[in-house]
């Protein structure tokens, strides 16, 4: 009932009254339970004389996650090829291979590209080396591609991603709400932090070289929107955001904001659901690198056993947050 993707591959849903079985996230108009029959795969669901749906292709799932992981692997290299080359490597057409990646792996391939090269350079300038050097050796072909590729999506420039944000102005307020005391800061691209129970040392304690202000009006919008946000969960605004990670960790975010309020997801689900269905661990990992609480709603993800997992600020805020949105699938444990 839920397309979950994770259960691809795991079983078919076969239609008797239409003759046909697919993968559990088909989005077909979800048929009448009396005429559902579940099949362990294809080859059980054509014995009993039914055939593959058209759309959702429930005979393509192994197919489909060793295409992606080839070209993974592929994209990984010193020299990435370009899309039409990647899809013909992996036996696909570009406009379905698209398609397909973006939906298992959460980004585009060019995207996906973006991200690990964007990664490479900020470990590289991170380690103190050469800015142009680090450039070059992310895989960048000139210095402008990497200003081109990474603005917006860094918030800084090299020079200040290398000295701990130095020449980046942040400014911040503290304001009460339900939940406690909560910090919003931004950059002039966006709120680069939300947190709870924080204040100015602890901002500059991850930024260390940038300039820490108080908001004033400046920031008066985006406080307000945050506030918003906390108190009033289901019409959450839609706020500039001026955070990066890698692309896995993009990916990951970018699944934490489809989650409605008032659901929840587990640390697996969101695996699966960016197409690296084993990489459970890492997903939790990207899940605490989240920056921008209840903006990025981490909080909506919970243990598989439907216990309420750890956070950040405390479990809690994330119990009150829950609660906030009407969430009912949790249990305490």
């Amino acid at each position: 009932m839920r397309r979950d993707r994770a259960f691809d591959g795991k079983f078919v849903t076969g239609v008797l009254s239409t003759g046909i079985y697919c993968r559990p996230s088909c989005a077909a108009r979800h048929p009448a339970r009396k005429n559902v029959r579940f099949f362990a795969d294809g080859a059980a669901a054509r014995k009993a004389g039914l055939r593959a749906c058209k759309r959702c292709l429930p005979d393509d799932v192994a197919r489909d996650e060793k295409a992606i992981a080839r070209a993974l692997d592929m994209l990984a290299g010193d020299e990435p090829p370009k899309l039409a080359a990647l899809a013909e490597a992996v036996g696909y057409a570009p406009h379905h291979f698209q398609r397909l990646f973006k939906r298992l792996v959460g980004v585009t391939p060019a995207a996906y590209v973006r991200g690990l090269r964007s990664r490479r350079a900020e470990e590289a300038l991170s380690a103190n080396g050469s800015i142009t050097d680090a450039i070059y050796d992310a895989g960048y072909a000139a210095p402008s591609r990497f200003y081109a590729e990474t603005n917006g999506r860094l918030g800084m420039t090299p020079s200040a991603w290398k000295k701990g944000g130095s020449g980046i102005t942040i400014r911040y307020a503290i304001v009460d709400t339900s939940l406690g005391s909560m910090l919003v800061a931004a950059t002039g691209k966006g709120i680069c932090r939300l947190s709870f129970n924080e204040d100015q040392k602890d901002l500059e304690k991850r930024f260390p070289n940038a300039r820490i202000e108080a908001g004033g009006a400046a920031l008066d919008n985006l406080v307000k929107g945050a506030v918003d946000a906390v108190e009033n969960p289901s019409s959450m605004p839609d706020l500039p955001l001026d955070v990066a990670g890698t692309a896995f960790q993009e990916a990951v975010w970018q699944e934490l904001r489809r989650i409605p309020p008032g659901e929840t997801r587990s640390y697996a689900e969101i695996a699966a659901a960016v197409g690296r269905p084993k990489a459970v661990r890492a997903a939790g990992s990207a899940n605490g690198a989240n920056n921008v609480a209840v903006l990025i709603p981490c909080h909506r993800v919970v243990r598989s056993d439907g216990s309420m997992g750890g956070y950040a600020y405390g479990t809690e805020i994330k119990e009150k947050l829950l609660e906030k949105e009407g969430a009912t699938d949790v249990r305490q444990g």
